[in-house]
């Protein structure tokens, strides 16, 4: 019978076992000819799996592998992806077919024995004849799949056919997410990325079982979503960004649907942002009705904050209001819209709170639910609101206190600490990108700290999950973002995602360091902290 281990003693046991490590006090022993070292062992994968159970023969992928099927276009597409990952690297044809039986990869929906997986879980099990994926949902196996790209070698990833072998390690891992809400936030209004930079983004969260992309559509440096009835927001206020050096530029309502379209085929939900009541130069720029005077100001390319405001006693402002939550809802089929909320500074705290009560029921008009910055505490949210948290270790108790109390009268805390999880935050003095006013943001920081209780007065079961935001006030291409993403990327993924239990800064090191060679093998640039045991390049 095989013994029973936790999580951490487990992918401790593996890692050791992976890395050639000798165990204190044990004698020597020759290596093991039966171990196969090209298979990757189940236990190295970030997120850490819930449960691992090794063991058996592994399975190898070869020209013959069938990636098979339920007959839903639900798991045909997850099939269709996988075989996109997997083609060009191994060149093998892997045709995707319905016919769920016979050996090579099976992907499986079934409501029998996968309640405890819920509606992310999944089942991988691996042997001689097959890898089989099972889920209660679609989402499920898109996750398993995640996880056996990290089973197999990180050569998987090149879009040039590459040796091989292609053998995923014998034994079952059974995996379900502590948090249902994992984000990432992405800045496109401080400077404006296209539509392939956030695809791009898009897939790298995916890797790691991310399942919300926040997008903050606007700003005081730029506006970048279409909204009809209001035209020169997009074409007036989004034509510049930080620095004034770019052009700027927005989303069409088209190029719009069609993220959120590539973000649900990787099983993540979109929420927008439009931040407001401050935050907001772009818009009183483009129409001068929204100024208190009447006086639009000038474009702004700057980076400080909290000097802009809609005016909260004109009724063209909830006029304005209306129209933008109007549009940009019925663009969005996710539950959540983000009003922000954040640094409203030159708006006063009466008026702060009439605007976000006249705000709010706006959103739940057009069928969404508020999402804000934690600051939305300070008035009272609404039914089914979720406050984003991102103060310091060091924020004061009574600002902690005013969280604490929403979340007690039933608002849920998703949790972004500045100085955790902010990856504009430099890692050291030296790091040439990001900024250091939430303090120097080293790899380990970012990971070792628990989201179930962080918050003082905030229990378990008020935080709905953890999201990781990246400004742009320094960032400007697809490599800054990859460098300021990653490696801290995965270690907020897992903060989301594992149990409790396996999170150990020691262990979770090692398997980070695993990633290096997926990251070099999909072109992802990243900083190469010295707290992680990199391979040698």
């Amino acid at each position: 019978m095989r013994q029973h281990r936790t999580p951490r003693l487990l992918g401790t046991l593996l890692l050791v076992a992976a890395a050639g490590i000798s165990v204190v006090g044990a004698a020597p022993s020759a290596p093991d000819p039966t171990v196969d070292r090209t298979v990757t062992p189940l236990g190295r994968v970030v997120p850490a799996p819930a449960s691992v159970d090794p063991g058996g023969s592994p399975y190898r992928i070869t020209s013959g592998t069938r990636i098979r099927v339920d007959r839903s276009k639900e798991v045909r597409d997850v099939g269709s992806y996988l075989a996109g990952v997997l083609r060009p690297s191994t060149g093998y044809r892997l045709p995707v077919t319905d016919d769920p039986g016979g050996d090579g990869i099976r992907l499986r929906i079934s409501e029998k024995g996968t309640g405890s997986l819920g509606a992310e879980g999944y089942r991988l099990t691996s042997g001689k004849g097959a890898v089989t994926i099972t889920a209660r949902e679609a989402a499920g196996l898109f996750h398993g799949v995640q996880t056996l790209r990290q089973l197999l070698p990180a050569a998987v990833e090149k879009d040039s056919k590459q040796p091989g072998p292609w053998a995923v390690a014998g034994g079952t891992v059974t995996d379900t997410p502590r948090y249902g809400y994992r984000g990432a936030m992405l800045d496109v209004s401080r400077h404006f990325f296209t539509v392939d930079q956030v695809k791009r983004y898009i897939d790298q969260l995916a890797l790691y079982k991310i399942n919300t992309l926040h997008l903050h559509l606007s700003d005081d440096q730029g506006w970048r979503i279409a909204i009809d009835s209001w035209p020169r927001l997009a074409t007036y206020g989004g034509s510049t960004q930080v620095g004034g050096g770019g052009p700027g530029g927005y989303y069409t309502k088209a190029q719009y649907k069609d993220l959120v379209r590539y973000a649900a085929s990787r099983h993540l939900e979109v929420v927008p942002e439009i931040d407001m009541p401050g935050h907001t130069n772009a818009a009183l720029a483009s129409y001068a009705e929204l100024n208190c005077d009447g006086v639009a100001p000038p474009l702004y390319t700057g980076t400080e904050v909290g000097f802009s405001s809609l005016c909260v006693d004109k009724p063209v402002t909830y006029d304005f209001v209306d129209d933008v939550i109007r549009e940009l809802a019925a663009l969005t089929p996710g539950r959540y819209l983000h009003i922000g909320g954040d640094e409203a500074h030159s708006t006063s705290h009466e008026d702060y709170v009439a605007f976000m009560e006249k705000v709010q029921p706006i959103v739940a008009k057009y069928g969404k639910s508020v999402m804000g910055w934690h600051q939305l505490t300070g008035a009272a949210p609404a039914k089914g609101a979720l406050a984003q948290y991102w103060g310091l270790d060091d924020t004061s108790a009574a600002e902690k206190e005013q969280v604490a109390a929403a979340a007690r009268n039933g608002t849920g805390i998703v949790l972004s600490p500045a100085d955790r999880v902010y990856l504009d935050m430099k890692y050291t003095a030296d790091t040439p990108l990001g900024q250091a006013w939430a303090g120097l943001v080293e790899v380990r920081r970012s990971y070792d700290w628990d989201p179930g209780n962080y918050l003082p007065g905030v229990t378990g079961s008020a935080v709905r999950g953890v999201e990781a935001p990246l400004w742009t006030e320094t960032l400007s291409t697809s490599k800054h973002i990859e460098y300021m993403a990653f490696p801290r990327l995965p270690g907020v993924a897992e903060l989301g995602w594992s149990p409790a239990s396996t999170h150990d800064w020691d262990t979770y090191k090692v398997r980070l360091a695993a990633q290096a060679p997926r990251w070099d093998a999909l072109g992802i640039d990243y900083y190469r902290s010295p707290q992680v045991p990199w391979p040698a390049q």
